[in-house]
């Protein structure tokens, strides 16, 4: 259990603060994560990293030799769309999601397809070929299978996932693995530059589709919907159509590189156009670490919480009258940084590091993107109507 996570007894909606116009609207829309049958509710998934937050670079990613990291782009394209589309098509599969389910009739238990999506193949490493899809495609999957160029399907095995920024990472046997992809570096994008999106829409089917069209923004930033808790994305958009299946497959540019994972797009009637996909720069560090450690290290707290507009008011009556947004921390883990600290259930954490905790997302984003294990914080709480600041040594996460 990820330690933000919102109990779900408290039925009214999180409020989620937007900075400007465009993220008020994505609140009010759904939106699907793109997966066949793998969706979520309102606008999504899925922190592209939407922890990492990285500055704009025009040179490579400089990262130990055994990382994946970024390459040039060129001014102009090295071919003509088709040339480019062939080549890397090679590179993009089909993954299916099998979950195990059992038949309250017959007492039996049987494997069942519940979804599927696409995958980027990305790396090859002595006997195995590595894979970046969606967290989404794979989430709950006892078995992955993998749909290769040549209509083959192989078995895979998860190397890592986080729920958080919507990645995963798969790898299968090399051998059966043609063709790798590279990726580009997406901080240089611009809005107008072209783009395509390859990936298997609605299913095996219609595997390897390719949409076109251009990027629309960068830099986008959503707030989505995951099963570790509330994510602000930050991601590419696009009108390169994006549907059901093509989560996880590439966003690529006219160099045949990759620099952005498909993962979401607007489903509303009358809404066209509204793709997105987590940039190369934001997905890479995250992939490194899955391939390294098999998850993403993040500190940890040690405590659930929910947000005061899912509290009954009954609950808020010591709370000063200016008090109008914090979280309130619902279970404290007895072996966490929160309990050393001193950290109470019924306690309202309303700012961290002087810096104001609207919501539990708050929270959450300023320990991921500015905190490390080990740092030192400060949390100013309301405890029985009266202020207190409490100094909480940051654990290394081990809700898991």
């Amino acid at each position: 259990m990820n330690e933000f996570e919102q109990h779900s007894r408290y039925q009214e909606p999180v409020p989620v603060k937007k900075s400007n116009k465009f993220k008020s609207i994505m609140s009010t829309v759904l939106a699907g994560v793109v997966g066949s049958a793998i969706t979520l509710a309102s606008v999504n998934f899925i922190e592209t990293d939407a922890g990492n937050q990285l500055q704009p670079q025009t040179e490579s990613v400089t990262e130990n030799n055994s990382n994946i990291v970024t390459t040039q782009t060129s001014a102009k394209s090295s071919g003509s769309i088709a040339d480019i589309i062939e080549t890397s098509s090679k590179s993009i599969v089909g993954i299916t999601n099998i979950q195990s389910q059992s038949n309250p009739f017959s007492q039996s238990q049987g494997n069942v397809e519940s979804g599927s999506g696409s995958g980027v193949i990305f790396k090859k490493e002595g006997s195995n070929a590595f894979i970046v899809t969606n967290n989404h495609v794979i989430e709950g999957a006892s078995k992955v299978e993998v749909s290769l160029y040549n209509g083959e399907k192989v078995d895979a095995e998860v190397v890592g996932a986080d729920a958080l920024t919507d990645l995963a990472v798969v790898k299968i046997d090399a051998v059966k693995a043609a063709d790798v992809i590279e990726f580009g570096d997406s901080s240089v994008l611009r809005a107008g530059d072209q783009v395509m999106a390859i990936g298997n829409p609605l299913g095996l089917d219609l595997s390897r589709t390719v949409t076109q069209g251009i990027v629309s923004a960068v830099d986008r930033s959503i707030s989505v919907p995951t099963s570790a808790g509330e994510w602000e994305m930050n991601v590419i958009q696009t009108d390169a159509a994006i549907n059901p299946g093509n989560s996880g497959g590439a966003l690529i540019n006219t160099d045949g590189k990759v620099i952005g994972i498909n993962s979401l797009k607007i489903s509303q009637n009358g809404v066209e156009g509204l793709g997105f996909a987590i940039p190369s720069n934001e997905a890479l560090p995250i992939v490194n670490q899955l391939i390294e450690k098999g998850k993403v290290e993040r500190p940890y707290l040690g405590v659930s919480l929910a947000d005061l507009a899912q509290i009954p008011d009954m609950y808020l009556d010591n709370l000063p009258e200016n008090v109008d947004s914090g979280t309130m921390v619902t279970y404290v883990d007895p072996n966490s940084a929160a309990a050393a600290a001193g950290l109470q259930e019924q306690d309202v954490i309303v700012e961290i590091n002087d810096e104001k905790v609207g919501n539990a997302s708050d929270l959450r984003r300023y320990m991921y993107t500015k905190l490390e294990t080990g740092d030192n914080v400060e949390l100013k709480i309301y405890r029985d109507g009266k202020q207190q600041t409490l100094k909480v040594a940051l654990s290394a996460a081990n809700a898991e």
